[in-house]
């Protein structure tokens, strides 16, 4: 929460970053599938931790970053921040 001035309700402060955690398995035909819905991330550390865990049980996994202004619904380039394994195009 952002602090408010003198008798106005406290804003909450929108995120300035999207940092997105994915992972894939292959199915019987060998396609590459999501293996979760992909998941919102607090931080750049946790995110590239915790995708170099799930890399070890996982076809590929993938964690990115971009600027974003949720009120505009703007956002920057993506970033990669870790990667490894199989990961389809995500463009």
């Amino acid at each position: 929460m952002v602090a408010a001035s003198k008798g106005q309700l406290p804003v909450a402060k929108l995120a300035d970053k999207l940092i997105v955690l994915l992972a894939f398995d292959k199915d019987e035909e060998g396609n590459l599938q999501p293996a979760f819905e992909p998941r919102e991330m607090q931080d750049e550390r946790r995110a590239v931790a915790t995708a170099r865990l799930m890399a070890l049980n996982h076809a590929g996994v993938i964690t990115w970053m971009r600027e974003a202004n949720l009120a505009r619904g703007e956002y920057g380039p993506a970033e990669v921040l870790y990667q490894a394994g199989e990961v389809p195009d995500l463009d």
